[in-house]
C-alpha cells in the first residue's frame, strides 16, 4: 500500500474490511518520538512479514487533556500531522478512537472485546513497555498478553527505546522545547520539531523595522518558550531560510503570543497560505530594549546568528526533514 492509499480512521467512519486482521500498535504517539517509532515499526516489520495491513491505533482528545480540561496538553503533533509522520513510516493506516466519558469508563476486558477484537480483528497488537489501558489504566501489557491468547491474537511489548530513565519521551520533548532546547527536542523526536498554520495579518511592525514577518498564531496549548529561533519555512515545495519570534512582543504591546518569521533572501505574499516552520536553533529570549533603534540593531545580529545556526546544522548533518518522509526516516 502506498502513502497515497493511507487511511486516517475516525469513529464516525466505518472500519475498512481491507485492513481486518491487521498488527495493530497502540498509543497516544504524540510526537510520533523515537520511541513510538521503535513500537510503530515493529508493528510494521510484522505486518509485511505476514502480508498483512500495519494500523496504528491512538486517541483524541490526548487521554491527559480528557482527565484533566483545565490543565492545557502542549500536544507535540496535532491529529493530522500525527497520521502524515505515521503514514510517512510505512504504515497503511491510523484509526483514530474518541477518548470520552463512555471510552474512560471501559474496562480493560471490554476494550480489548469491543475495540481490538469486534472493531478490528486484530492478529497481532504491539505495544510499548509502559502500555496501561480501560478503567484506572488497570490494564497492563501482562494482562493484554494473558487476554489476546484467550481472544485469538498475539501481543508483542516493545521494550523501551533510548538511554536514561525515561528513554524517549513525549514528556521529555516538550520539557525540551519548554526551555528553548529545539536540538535536544530533535535528538528524541528524531527530527527537528515544526508547526503547521496559515499565515495571518499582523500589525505590519516587522515591515517598518525592516523585518517584513509571515505570522501565525499557535494552539493556546504551545509551550514552546518564548524568543527568538533559527527556522526553516516550507511553502509547498520550497524550503527558505529565516529567523522567527514566538512570543508577546514585549516592545509594543505584549499581546497574545505569535511567531513571526523573518525569511532571508525571499520576497512573496503569503498571506492565507498554509506553511511548516520547522525550528532549527534557540538564539535568545524574548525582550524589551531601551529603545526601537536597539531592538533593530538587535534584529541584525540575531539574523546573522540564524544564518550561521543553519549553515552549522547543514555542514554537521545536511538537509534535514524537507519533508516527512525524511522526518521519519532516521
Amino acid at each position: 500500500m502506498t502513502e497515497s492509499q493511507f487511511a486516517h480512521i475516525t469513529d464516525a467512519q466505518e472500519f475498512p474490511e481491507r485492513l481486518r486482521r491487521g498488527v495493530v500498535a497502540i498509543g497516544n504517539f504524540d510526537g510520533v518520538h523515537r520511541g513510538h517509532r521503535a513500537v510503530l515499526g515493529q508493528a510494521l516489520q510484522i505486518a509485511r512479514a505476514r502480508g498483512a495491513p500495519a494500523l496504528a491505533v491512538t486517541f483524541e482528545p490526548h487521554p491527559r487533556s480528557f482527565f484533566r480540561p483545565d490543565e492545557p496538553l502542549f500536544r507535540l503533533t496535532p491529529a493530522d500531522a500525527k497520521a502524515e509522520l505515521i503514514a510517512a513510516l510505512g504504515l497503511d493506516a491510523m484509526v483514530e478512537i474518541t477518548f470520552d466519558a463512555a471510552l474512560a469508563a471501559t474496562s480493560p476486558e471490554a476494550f480489548v472485546d469491543d475495540i481490538l477484537v469486534a472493531r478490528l480483528d486484530a492478529a497481532v497488537v504491539v505495544v510499548g513497555f509502559d502500555f496501561h489501558f480501560g478503567k484506572g489504566r488497570a490494564g497492563s501489557p501482562q494482562m493484554l498478553v494473558a487476554l489476546g491468547r484467550k481472544r485469538g491474537f498475539d501481543v508483542v511489548v516493545v521494550e523501551k527505546a533510548g538511554d536514561g530513565e525515561a528513554g524517549f519521551s513525549s514528556s521529555a520533548a516538550r520539557a525540551a522545547l519548554a526551555e528553548g532546547r529545539v536540538e535536544e527536542a530533535a535528538a528524541i523526536l528524531g527530527y527537528r520539531w515544526f508547526v503547521r498554520g496559515e499565515i495571518v495579518h499582523g500589525e505590519k511592525r516587522g515591515r517598518e523595522l525592516g523585518f517584513p514577518t509571515a505570522n501565525m498564531r499557535l494552539p493556546a496549548d504551545c509551550g514552546l518558550r518564548h524568543g527568538i529561533y533559527a527556522v526553516r519555512m516550507r511553502v509547498g515545495g520550497a524550503t527558505h531560510d529565516g529567523v522567527a519570534s514566538y512570543g508577546r512582543r514585549p516592545q509594543f504591546d505584549n499581546g497574545a503570543a505569535l511567531l513571526e518569521t523573518f525569511l532571508f533572501d525571499v520576497a512573496t505574499d503569503l498571506y492565507g497560505k498554509t506553511v511548516e516552520v520547522e525550528f532549527v536553533g534557540f538564539i535568545r529570549p524574548e525582550a524589551r530594549f531601551a529603545s526601537v533603534e536597539d531592538l533593530i540593531a538587535r534584529m541584525h545580529e540575531d539574523a546573522r546568528i540564524a544564518r550561521r545556526m543553519l549553515a552549522e546544522a547543514d555542514a554537521a548533518a545536511g538537509e534535514v526533514a524537507v519533508s516527512a518522509a525524511a522526518r521519519v526516516s532516521g
